[in-house]
């Protein structure tokens, strides 16, 4: 498996890959992504730099963004806000390569590069109904920290707790 930054050819198997993440979490009651989010982003994110992937021959095996900031980071009690974070974003794994470990692995991945560029904290947010996320993050060290962020999408709210590791 190869971890690289995405480019624009990436884009539309990546829309796709991410299609049947949000039916997968649908089918699950998991109803927190649609067609505007997160694929809407992706060209931003490519453009900017922040967009990774790991590749399996010519398959998408998972993708994350790596933010310099996040809405609602100053909505909850990090352990340490003097210090650098960055906050991992968009993370999906193909649901081909669910039940392998992958979601682990790009977690370390993201640590990893987090870390290259000076990062003492990875953070993320993950809405509260989203249980299979909740666990993947505590079974790989991340501590869920005090407070929750109501992300308001026109009259749609979401809870998002944060959890951070440090690294």
């Amino acid at each position: 498996m190869n971890l690289r930054l995405a480019k624009k050819n990436d884009l539309h198997q990546l829309k796709k890959m991410y299609k049947k993440i949000i039916d997968n979490m649908n089918k699950n009651n998991i109803q927190i992504w649609d067609e505007i989010y997160p694929c809407e982003f992706f060209q931003d994110d490519i453009k900017n730099k922040r967009l990774y992937i790991v590749t399996k021959d010519d398959d998408i095996v998972a993708a994350f963004v790596l933010c310099e900031s996040n809405n609602g980071e100053d909505y909850l009690k990090w352990k340490n806000t003097k210090e650098k974070a960055l906050y991992l974003d968009r993370f999906g794994v193909n649901v081909k390569y669910l039940r392998q470990g992958i979601g682990g692995l790009m977690l370390k991945n993201a640590m990893e590069l987090a870390k290259q560029k000076n990062a003492k904290y990875l953070r993320l947010f993950v809405v509260d109904i989203n249980k299979p996320a909740i666990n993947l993050y505590l079974k790989n060290g991340f501590k869920q920290v005090d407070g929750i962020y109501e992300e308001r999408i026109e009259d749609f709210v979401l809870q998002e707790y944060g959890f951070e590791i440090e690294l």
